[in-house]
């Protein structure tokens, strides 16, 4: 006498997708990941998407947006670092602050942004300084002194 081998039924689950989370959000179909930088008084939010490279900067293009060359080559690091500048498209609403706070600000964000996109470039960007937060700010002015440190000009007579 042989017995047939039932197999073990299980309920039908539907395939196991990311839950969007708060740094992850997916809207009309495209999956966006977010990542917040700070700088002095800037704060940054940054999010990127598989796309054509675009780089706006609120609103506006990065080059429009910072005339500075050296803030434009800080903002292409972690691109670089990671090897995927123009694969996709970052998009940063920023803050506070001036042109080099802001420029700080989105390199952590974007940095943030990436390791959330590629969990193997975590530790690269890491090595690279992208995920530390430079927590220099502006020291604040003591009384009896013109500034924080400078004192008023001595006069004799």
């Amino acid at each position: 006498m042989t017995q047939a081998v039932q197999e073990p039924t299980t309920p039908n689950t539907p395939p196991v997708t990311p839950v969007p989370s708060r740094h992850v959000r997916v809207v009309g179909g495209k999956t966006f990941y977010w990542g917040t930088g700070r700088r002095k008084k800037s704060v940054a939010r940054v999010r990127i998407v598989p796309g054509e490279g675009a780089f706006l900067v609120n609103d506006r293009k990065m080059d429009e947006f910072f005339r500075e060359i050296c803030d434009r080559n800080y903002l292409q690091g972690p691109l670089a670092t990671a090897n995927i500048a123009g694969k996709i498209d970052v998009f940063v609403n920023v803050y506070g602050g001036g042109h080099t706070g802001q420029a700080g600000a989105i390199v952590q964000g974007l940095g943030r942004a990436l390791s959330l996109y590629d969990p193997a470039l975590r530790k690269p960007l890491q090595d690279a300084g992208f995920l530390t937060r430079d927590s220099r700010m502006k020291e604040r002015k003591k009384y009896g002194l013109r500034g924080a440190r400078r004192a008023f000009q001595f006069s004799k007579r």
